[in-house]
């Protein structure tokens, strides 16, 4: 399934960023029944739009985006040195290094290495950034056997923490907690943290991801037969995750193209509790579309 979903997944992203279709994926109104395609296309984005550095800022606290245009990633500041949350392609590392300065911090202060599922477009600099920081690499265990299979350049993946659902990460005062939510992948993680803001204390939920990509078998699937009840099982427990600020791996999937512009204009555009329904909406209703499609009972 593993193979069959990244062959798919690769010649999906050459094609589209070939004819440069995925610009053209809108933000859709309200009740839109959205398709297995059309999420792929959102979240995925272009080529062009996986290395390009979308601008870094400050999203609440000390939790700041550092990713591209079309792929996630975070840094969580503290003052014992810094986390940062997926790694991106490799050839992405660049970019990441250069938004973490223009921020105003040191590349080699990135204590931690956190991810969200072991995917290339989200954890294969993992080894670039261990190298140039010496962070602490953290894994999900049931993610680690594909992780060891990422080898850009044939480097070793480094795997310093295996972690379980349940666990805690913790860095000069912030806690972030691990939870399993898998389907994506087998040890895709969820990570939440609580931030103060204006006096407040605020629920941050980073989605690990619960998309089911283009090739992805929900039914009878050789390799991972219960794959469909791992995704149910994510979709309940993010649901029951109090939520004021949804996070992800793909910026898409909390409209960070339309919040941006309104920071520093009124209330943080950030804080979207409904948003973050919405996006767990949209991630079942295409499971529950594919899984009919399949032939699921």
């Amino acid at each position: 399934m593993l193979k069959i979903a990244r062959t798919a997944f690769v010649s999906m992203c050459a094609s589209w960023a070939t004819l440069g279709i995925a610009a053209a994926v809108a933000q859709q109104p309200a009740g839109h029944a959205w398709t297995q395609q059309e999420v792929f296309r959102r979240n995925v984005g272009s080529r062009e739009e996986q290395t390009t550095a979308f601008t870094p800022h400050k999203v609440v606290a000390n939790i700041y985006y550092v990713g591209t245009q079309s792929l996630a990633s975070f840094l969580v500041t503290t003052p014992q040195g810094h986390i940062l949350i997926n790694s991106s392609y490799e050839a992405n590392v660049p970019v990441l290094k250069s938004s973490v300065e223009k921020l105003g911090f040191k590349w080699t202060d990135v204590k931690i290495l956190l991810g969200s599922h072991a995917h290339g477009d989200h954890m294969e600099g993992d080894a670039a950034v261990k190298q140039q920081t010496g962070a602490t690499v953290v894994a999900m265990a049931e993610d680690v056997p594909a992780l060891e299979k990422m080898r850009p350049g044939d480097k070793p993946h480094p795997i310093d923490r295996v972690i379980h659902d349940g666990d805690e990460v913790t860095l000069g005062g912030t806690v972030l907690h691990a939870h399993l939510t898998p389907g994506h992948t087998r040890g895709c993680t969820t990570w939440t943290m609580k931030v103060q803001d204006g006096g407040r204390t605020l629920d941050v939920v980073i989605i690990g991801s619960a998309g089911v990509n283009p090739g992805f078998v929900l039914v009878n699937n050789k390799d991972t037969p219960q794959i469909a009840d791992e995704f149910r099982r994510t979709f309940q427990i993010l649901r029951s995750l109090p939520c004021d600020i949804p996070l992800a791996s793909h910026p898409a999937m909390y409209n960070l193209a339309e919040k941006f512009p309104k920071l520093g204009k009124g209330p943080n555009p950030f804080i979207d509790p409904a948003g973050y329904k919405a996006e767990i909406d949209i991630a079942q209703g295409v499971f529950n579309q594919v899984w009919a499609e399949q032939g699921g009972k």
